[in-house]
């Protein structure tokens, strides 16, 4: 029993220091990582007009970020699983950071797709590659919490990003440069240093990290092996099993649901805003005000449902919860309820992801856990694609984003339904 205790103690001294030693710095990537993806949403309060972009032609634009990171998502997760999480992180971070910052340079319709394409092909493998690092790093039962503090950064950016977007389009006309072209800019450098620094934080693995004690190491590896040995018994080990087996496929419909929600607002959130007559300004620090209350869900959330073990109730109620709000709010009027209606919609959607993300990674492990994760994420971020450019779709038939919020609304209550089908959803056997 001593044994057992102390054993236990050097594990929880063990996930206490790679808490703290890996998780700022992965959420501050992160949250660069979605500002550079999605302050395309702010650049547009001036861009649109400069360039001349219709509604449809920036949903495309938006949208197609995603068909080159769908693309190399699973090459780029087999690479880091090949090559170190290290060495393939900071090269991903690095690349997208030069890209992000050219962005600056679209001059019209091609170069605005041509520009987003490269993003999303430099970007592909960082946020399942996370997800598969934190699996290197962290016991399942620990997962919900751990995952749902990374993905706190999605709303951390639009917290601080907003209101940063905001003053950035302020200096249009400085040193002969539009606002929206100093944002992508000055937005798209901490990527490349981040990069760089990157190659001193991280360490691939716990029998590699020179800042555990050799008890914590020998605690912390033997825990995951046990949990990973485990896993390929009753779960997806290899390859051709995670690509193959339904209940990855149907995970990876049910991510396309919950990101048909996060990119459908996310993108355009910043026009929604806009139709109250309000300056970039204003809208930036009106945006964030949805994300802060949603970066306290995700945490608390995930907190519970680790401590619960129960996952399905944890991603449909808040799904159903968004969904509620987005139909409130395409009827909601003024800009107060419409603030109140969009803030617990965000709030929904984002609290889900926790629980969610600790699904895949307790079904998979080894080859199948680098595939599977990738495939999961490539089939929701599918939906970074439709989802902006459905809305630009409705918002240029309708001439209103009534229409564009009830489809959010139908898809993540869709997600909801679909969540509570799954029996016994906590239990990986059980397929």
């Amino acid at each position: 029993m001593d044994h057992e205790q102390t054993s236990d103690g050097y594990l929880s001294a063990a996930i206490a220091k790679a808490t703290y030693r890996l998780i700022p710095f992965l959420c501050l990537a992160y949250t660069v990582n979605f500002l550079d993806r999605v302050n395309v949403g702010f650049a547009a309060l001036h861009m649109n007009a400069d360039l001349g972009f219709s509604p449809a032609v920036f949903g495309f634009g938006a949208g197609i970020f995603f068909l080159g990171y769908i693309v190399f998502e699973i090459p780029s997760n087999l690479a880091l699983q090949r090559f170190g999480a290290r060495i393939w992180i900071a090269r991903i971070m690095i690349s997208w950071g030069l890209i992000a910052c050219a962005m600056a340079l679209v001059r019209g319709e091609t170069s605005f797709y041509v520009s987003r394409l490269l993003l999303g092909i430099a970007e592909a493998g960082f946020f399942p590659g996370i997800i598969l690092y934190l699996t290197y790093w962290f016991p399942a039962g620990t997962r919900a919490r751990i995952i749902a503090l990374f993905m706190a950064s999605v709303p951390l950016a639009t917290v601080f990003g907003g209101p940063i977007s905001g003053v950035l389009l302020q200096m249009h006309g400085f040193a002969g440069l539009a606002g929206w072209q100093w944002l992508f800019i000055i937005e798209g450098a901490p990527a490349v240093l981040l990069g760089v620094l990157a190659l001193f934080v991280l360490t691939d693995k716990p029998d590699k990290a020179a800042w555990l004690s050799e008890n914590e190491r020998r605690a912390l590896t033997e825990t995951l092996a046990s949990e990973a040995a485990n896993t390929k018994a009753v779960g997806y080990a290899d390859l051709r099993q995670a690509l193959k087996r339904p209940r990855v496929l149907a995970l990876g419909v049910l991510y396309f649901l919950m990101v048909t929600g996060l990119y459908g607002i996310g993108f355009w959130m910043p026009q929604v805003l806009a139709t109250f007559g309000l300056d970039p300004l204003h809208v930036g620090f009106l945006t964030a005000i949805p994300y802060l209350f949603a970066v306290i869900a995700m945490v608390l959330w995930g907190r519970h449902s680790d401590k619960t073990g129960e996952r399905r109730w944890h991603i449909a109620l808040p799904l159903l919860l968004a969904a509620c709000a987005f139909a409130w709010s395409a009827y909601s009027g003024p800009l107060l309820p419409t603030m109140i209606a969009l803030s617990l919609a965000t709030l929904g959607f984002y609290a889900a992801f926790g629980p969610f993300w600790s699904l895949p990674t307790a079904l998979l492990t080894g080859t199948g856990a680098a595939a599977g994760i990738a495939l999961v994420n490539s089939m929701g971020n599918a939906a970074g694609f439709t989802g902006p450019y459905i809305v630009g779709l409705l918002k240029q038939a309708t001439g209103s984003f009534s229409a564009a919020l009830l489809f959010l609304a139908a898809a993540l209550a869709l997600g909801g339904l679909m969540a509570l089908c799954f029996k016994r959803i906590e239990d990986p056997r059980h397929t």
